[in-house]
């Protein structure tokens, strides 16, 4: 199972990768490999609003940790089904932890790891509120420390507590009743944290002191050195789960080589979601003849996120999007495993697609692809040291060791021959993608890459329980019966009847510069929408709109029955402007009837999402209209291939 971690501050560098594989280290030590567990990189900020909330202390703190089940001390949980697999979410305090690792001269990596063991007992029902529950802590059998490790941690004083009695007991705190866990199993409740269970917090300058035993044992495990850079990743099918044994002995691994690529910057969340089907046939070529696997790249610097203050770049597409999911239709990792598996921040070759530097001549449409000079400016630059330099989806320690462009007019494959024949690079990135077009635009192939785009279930059931809560819609009434595994899903077209409400989507902002004629005014809009109300009886209507402020005013003001998915500070840090684009999605997708905005790829998604769920086209592929559009034409009904 995995080990969901999230950067949700900017004030101190993490490395993440390391961290992500300490506290699998520690999690089996503990044996419970198989639960999930959240890890939330926090600055002061977050920290002191959360421990003031929940623990009515109002000042940071290095770690709060938020169990899913309740169990005694020592024991693991036991799941009755799927759902149940999670042991909770570790809130780190990095900035509080690295402004007391300044003072003391400890290193801050192996204190963070320490910290993250601390908050790892307590998801397993270790506390230390008394003496007894102390001496439970250090009895527990774990690793021993390896050299160089601090040791000897003091008795517990009379009277119980902490070692040095400075902390405050917090090992059964009330359930903190509103916070959203970053994990969730299919099914998890998402407004408490799991099951009723209490929120445990380390204090002030805790992490200072000696750990007990236990998280000395368990940070020296997670904290042994990985294997040299220059041993070879395992074959795919080690990865995948298999043993050695399982394969023939005079057998050699294929090697595992890996394609990146990247969008033109300006490009929005939706179009690049159409970008990785392109990219996913481009693999799907590439593997009939070698051992390819898809890095996805990280979110972040999207013009379209403008929420101030917090840190959007990095992101993982874990975020938004189940991987495993994924990975039934392609194999796929995450960059930051792509970093640990090729043993460094390297991209052997950069390709940067154009076009032809002639255009397009009138007549036969002809594919092609030829290795040409750039047409325009690189946006990479070369160090003294020979390497490229550039944005690497914020990975500023990335480097490119070759940059050359390709001129290419054609579906996503024409590429295929260029990466199996003219290069033998590992590591092969494509910049400027969006310049591929669909192999089989609408297709079995392109609907089975699109199925698999599964969102994240967290932000599914965030969605689910708002539905549930303001617009009185179920799976179960509305008949939009979901599967986890999208192979197995295959719904009749018609059957889904949709929740008792009108959705809407309202493109605005810079969108309209360039649509004048086809998006209506504000007042066009809310006339439409009392129309579809009238027509289809209903009483409510949800809007997902990227409107200002004023706007959304004179919307309420307008439409009263207006609904919003508005998400809190701590919402918006946590899921994203991302994450917040899917949730308006998916509700959008569950509404009895949905009208979107001409020509916006936001609108697209809901389209397909509605028709994977097996809505009537009827009610899914229509628009506004412009007051002055003399011909409003609908969006086409792309109808989806099993």
């Amino acid at each position: 199972m995995s080990v969901a971690l999230r950067n949700a501050q900017r004030a101190v560098p993490v490395r993440r990768a390391p961290l992500r594989r300490a506290v699998c280290a520690l999690r089996a030590a503990l044996g419970a490999s198989r639960f999930d567990v959240g890890l939330v990189c926090a600055g002061n900020g977050l920290m002191q609003r959360l421990n003031g909330s929940y623990r009515q202390r109002p000042e940071p703190t290095d770690v709060l940790s938020f169990p899913f089940h309740r169990v005694a001390a020592g024991e693991l949980p036991r799941p009755r089904c799927r759902d149940d697999y999670n042991l909770g979410d570790i809130f780190l305090g990095v900035e509080y932890i690295h402004q007391q690792c300044r003072h003391t001269g400890e290193d801050f990596d192996g204190i963070l790891v320490v910290t993250a063991a601390h908050g790892l007992c307590h998801l397993l029902g270790y506390q230390h509120s008394t003496k007894a529950e102390w001496q439970q802590v250090r009895r527990c059998p774990v690793p021993g420390p390896r050299e160089g490790a601090r040791k000897n941690p003091p008795d517990v004083p009379e009277g119980g507590g902490d070692p040095g009695g400075a902390e405050p007991p917090h090992g059964r705190q009330p359930a903190a009743p509103h916070r959203r866990p970053l994990l969730s199993g299919p099914g998890r409740p998402r407004g408490r944290p799991g099951r009723g269970a209490g929120m445990a917090a380390r204090g002030r300058g805790r992490h200072l002191r000696p750990p007990p035993l236990l998280l000395l044992g368990l940070a020296a495990l997670a904290l042994v050195p990985p294997p040299p850079a220059a041993a070879q990743p395992p074959p795919a099918a080690l990865r995948a789960g298999h043993a050695a044994s399982s394969l023939p002995s005079a057998a050699a691994a294929p090697r595992t080589r890996y394609l990146l690529y990247d969008v033109n910057p300006p490009e929005g969340f939706n179009l690049r979601r159409d970008v990785y089907i392109r990219v996913a046939s481009l693999l799907k070529t590439l593997l009939k003849s070698e051992n390819w696997v898809l890095v996805l790249p990280p979110w972040g610097r999207l013009y379209h996120w403008q929420s101030p203050d917090i840190l959007q770049v990095r992101i993982p597409w874990s975020e938004f999007f189940d991987i495993p999911s994924l990975n039934k239709n392609i194999p796929v990792i995450e960059y930051e495993q792509f970093l640990a598996e090729s043993g460094g921040p390297f991209i052997e070759q950069i390709y940067v697609l154009q076009g032809y530097a002639e255009g397009w001549k009138e007549g036969a449409w002809e594919e092609k692809i030829d290795e040409r000079p750039c047409i325009d400016q690189l946006m990479y630059s070369r160090d003294k040291h020979a390497y490229y330099r550039g944005w690497f989806w914020g990975y500023e320690e990335t480097r490119g060791l070759n940059v050359s462009c390709l001129s290419v007019q054609g579906s996503a494959s024409i590429v295929a021959p260029i990466l199996l024949k003219n290069t033998s690079a590992q590591s092969v990135m494509l910049d400027r993608a969006e310049n591929l077009l669909h192999d089989h635009y609408g297709g079995k192939d392109y609907w089975n890459t699109r199925r698999s785009m599964v969102f994240a279930k967290h932000l599914r059931v965030v969605g689910d329980e708002f539905r549930n809560k303001y617009l009185q819609s179920t799976d179960e009434a509305d008949k939009t019966y979901y599967k986890e595994d999208w192979t197995q899903m295959k719904v009749k077209m018609g059957t889904a009847l949709g929740g008792p409400y009108l959705g809407v989507h309202l493109r605005r902002k810079d969108f309209i510069w360039g649509h004048r004629e086809d998006v209506p005014s504000l007042q066009g809009a809310v006339k439409k929408i009392r129309s579809l109300l009238e027509t289809h009886k209903l009483e409510k209507v949800f809007v997902a709109t990227d409107a200002v402020e004023e706007e959304i005013d004179l919307l309420k003001k307008l439409l009263p029955e207006m609904v919003r998915f508005d998400p809190s500070w701590e919402e918006l840090e946590l899921y994203k402007d991302g994450g917040l684009a899917v949730i308006d999605q998916w509700i959008c997708a569950h509404a009895r009837y949905f009208i979107g905005t001409s020509v916006s790829t936001f609108s697209f998604r809901i389209h397909e999402e509605r028709e994977i769920l097996g809505f009537d086209p009827k009610t899914t592929y229509n628009r506004f209209c412009g007051e002055k559009e003399k011909n409003c034409e609908q969006p086409t009904h792309w109808k989806i291939v099993y």
